[in-house]
């Protein structure tokens, strides 16, 4: 062990490196429920070519390997389920480039999304990234590579669709490059090479470490406004969703159902973000959605909320804020969802399941939706607040997440993100085939085993 430390400390710095019990303590852990890991040893570095002498490192000594971003991905994907060394990214925080005709950005893996959306505000402001709703402090590496979503995911689809291409240091030590960084100086696809992104996205750090990655910008319009609309039965939602994504005319698309405060229970607000370069154009895209859902509206089965200019501020921020306030109602910092991909028909079934499963978990619903591409499919989040200084509220919002992943699967859906205990369920119904596949490449890239072992692994 001592010897390891020397070796670790020699790369990186006496300074980067720790394996004091408090700081193990915290890296042990994030705000979800999910049984606490302990690691060895955590480790900073700061280049690509340290990260690459880590990782010659464990091979030799057979110590396991977990990548982290912002440690925010609340299922617990960074936890050392099988001790080692976690490799916390975060002092690779360089804006690389920006190429503003191309619209793209390169950034290092430990670049959060709060720190490109101030460089761009201050340098760009013409240009911007979708953002997630999460904490600013969440990198942009981590979210792409487990398939995030955001602001711009109702006109582009995943974040991990917006990526053009990333540096990786394999689990065997060598720097490969994929997408057109690959074979020319410019960052600007993927396309037309061979598609390898696909051996590294939703891989859960088990395939290599991404050190840089480049991801689209997009054009950031004068003005963006919001329009609520209200329901009542979850059955119009896939109808409503259909109609208003095939205007073609909305940035940004989320449902919200929540218990709190009361008056909110059984009600569904569907929240529709336009922009535009001018008021005519705004004015123009904000009527036709309207007259899209005239019926609903004249048939009184629906309506938009008259919302103040002053008020509308809160639900135009980008993270929205407005969305995570309930991640603290039981107060004690513990905060976990159950954000499933699944198609949008399933929307009423899937919200009266999530009704079903707080009441029986004796726990307040919150569910948030967030549509991905033209309503080609939806994030659909269960989210429980718990009490992380009290044991039986940490465990039963546990039980609550494990009945809510399995409920997405049995309706069709897939959770995101998945903790270990709902990988599992995955891989019991996934194809026989595939799993075999995901051996094999696991096998070539990762001989000795290294890389967050204990994720995607058949029990």
């Amino acid at each position: 062990m001592a010897r390891i430390y020397e070796a670790l400390a020699e790369i990186v710095g006496k300074e980067y490196i720790s394996d004091q019990a408090e700081e193990l303590f915290i890296y042990s852990r994030d705000p979800g429920t999910m049984d606490p890991k302990k690691p060895d040893y955590v480790v900073l570095p700061r280049t690509t070519e340290e990260v690459q002498a880590v990782i010659h490192l464990a091979n030799r000594e057979k110590v396991p390997v977990v990548p982290l971003g912002g440690g925010l991905a609340l299922s617990g994907l960074s936890r050392p389920l099988k001790a080692g060394i976690v490799l916390d990214m975060k002092r690779m925080n360089k804006i690389l480039e920006v190429n503003e005709k191309s619209r793209y950005v390169v950034v290092e893996a430990g670049v959060s999304q709060g720190m490109l959306q101030a460089y761009l505000k201050k340098n760009y402001p013409h240009l911007k990234h979708s953002i997630p709703d999460s904490p600013p402090a969440a990198t942009i590496a981590g979210n792409v590579l487990i398939h995030g979503s955001g602001h711009l995911s109702q006109a582009t689809g995943f974040h991990s669709e917006m990526l053009n291409g990333m540096e990786v240091v394999l689990p065997t030590g060598e720097i490969c490059k994929v997408g057109s960084c690959s074979a020319t100086p410019y960052w600007f696809s993927r396309a037309p090479l061979p598609d390898l992104a696909g051996l590294f996205l939703g891989w859960h750090g088990t395939t290599g470490v991404v050190t840089k990655l480049a991801i689209k910008l997009y054009p950031n319009p004068a003005l963006k406004d919001v329009m609520i609309f209200l329901t009542e039965n979850p059955d119009h939602m896939p109808d409503i969703l259909f109609k208003v994504t095939g205007t073609e005319m909305v940035e940004d698309l989320n449902v919200s159902a929540t218990q709190l405060p009361d008056y909110m229970e059984g009600l569904q607000l569907t929240l529709i973000y336009v922009t535009a370069n001018t008021s005519d154009e705004l004015a123009f895209k904000e009527r036709t959605i309207r007259e899209t859902l005239r019926s609903y509206i004249d048939e009184k089965e629906g309506g938009f909320m008259v919302v103040p200019t002053f008020a509308k501020g809160r639900f135009l921020e980008a993270p929205l804020r407005e969305m995570t306030k309930f991640s603290d109602t039981k107060k004690g910092g513990g905060f976990e969802y159950v954000g499933a991909i699944m198609p949008i028909e399933l929307f009423p079934k899937a919200y009266r399941k999530g009704v079903e499963i707080a009441a029986k978990y004796d726990t307040p619903y919150s569910m948030a939706i967030r549509i991905i591409g033209r309503a080609h499919c939806m994030m659909f989040a269960y989210a429980y607040a718990f009490n992380r200084a009290d044991e039986n509220d940490r465990k039963n919002a546990q039980r609550a997440l494990h009945e809510s992943n399995t409920v997405a699967l049995e309706m069709g859906g897939i959770p995101w993100k998945a903790e270990e205990p709902a990988q599992q369920l995955i891989l019991k119904q996934m194809n026989p085939e595939t799993i075999k596949l995901m051996n094999k490449i696991r096998a070539v890239l990762d001989p000795n085993g290294i890389m967050n072992p204990g994720n995607w692994e058949v029990r």
